[in-house]
């Protein structure tokens, strides 16, 4: 009897993301180095998660989220403004750059700068996929 996945799976797979326009957005294929996915730890969306059901190792599939199922809607709670003051030569305040802050609790959040305006710099602490629909190709290379 063949393996499928079920909703405690451990699963080895490799993603691609590619947007609307068809274009690739990432893919773990470039540096070879597959995603690792345990069904029901919520670290992946309920529909992202019913995709994959029934898939047995070997298999691919291609399937289309909307941005809610995908990594979310934007969220303006998550766009905040800083001082450039805060930022130097080795973190510069420059439209498109990607900044790691660390939170209390030693955690990293990523932001982008989106944009610098006299003395006040926009971060958009969203997901850069969000609020957008997103295609995945999944292929599944084991089941643990």
């Amino acid at each position: 009897m063949t393996q499928v996945v079920e909703k405690d799976s451990t699963l080895v797979v490799h993603i691609t993301m590619k947007l609307a326009d068809g274009s690739a957005a990432d893919s773990t294929k470039v540096n070879n180095k597959p995603a690792k996915i345990i069904m029901g730890d919520e670290s992946i969306s309920p529909a992202f998660e019913a995709q994959l059901l029934g898939l047995a190792a070997g298999e691919s599939k291609e399937f289309t989220l909307q941005a809610k199922d995908a990594f979310g809607e934007v969220n303006p709670d998550n766009i905040h403004y800083m001082d450039i003051s805060k930022f130097s030569e080795e973190a510069p305040a420059k439209v498109g750059n990607i900044i790691t802050f660390t939170q209390p609790g030693n955690i990293e959040l990523p932001g982008m700068i989106r944009e610098v305006s006299g003395s006040s710099v926009t971060i958009d602490f969203n997901h850069p996929l969000a609020g957008q629909e997103v295609t995945f190709v999944i292929d599944l290379v084991e089941i643990q």
